[in-house]
């Protein structure tokens, strides 16, 4: 089971293309309710999810970020909003946005996450989640079932470097 499960971790990879099909609200249950079991300092759990279906909101999130276009294919974002308040609220959001990717992954999902920014991008998928300060929404997660990416080279790079370039030790 160790060995299945080190596969998974390794092989989580960005989706930007989906298919039509929707996202099951069951399944989509099943992503947040393993994601709020994630740690955080002090258990703030300083997190608060909303999620955006509707073509007209995912467009104009795909435009609150230089690398967000792909949340107009997604059928679901998920809105991931942090009270800033704390000044770890910022490294607890990263460890909730992973377990919402591993999570949606193992049930089949393809996700990707962006970053909203400026800040005043920030504010614009905030205020698109209905939410005010002290939340504030930097990341967005695009959920839904993996469809082929189109054929031809990518501008991202692919591969990992090796262990041996990024560990160091006695």
């Amino acid at each position: 089971m160790t060995d299945d499960l080190l596969s998974a971790l390794s092989s989580l990879r960005a989706t930007r293309w989906f298919t039509d099909r929707d996202v099951d609200d069951a399944v989509l249950h099943r992503v947040l309710a393993a994601a709020r079991w994630t740690g955080s300092a002090r258990n703030r759990q300083p997190w608060r999810f909303h999620t955006a279906r509707d073509p007209a909101t995912r467009a104009e999130l795909s435009r609150c970020g230089a690398y967000a276009a792909h949340l107009t294919a997604a059928p679901v974002v998920l809105l991931l909003a942090l009270d800033r308040t704390g000044a770890d609220a910022e490294f607890d959001g990263g460890r909730v946005a992973q377990n919402i990717m591993l999570a949606a992954h193992l049930l089949g999902l393809g996700c990707c996450p962006v970053t909203f920014f400026p800040e005043d991008n920030a504010r614009r998928a905030t205020e698109l989640a209905g939410l005010a300060a002290p939340w504030l929404v930097r990341t967005g997660i695009a959920l839904g079932h993996p469809a082929p990416a189109p054929s031809g080279r990518s501008a991202i790079p692919t591969g990992r470097l090796p262990l041996a370039d990024l560990w160091t030790g006695d």
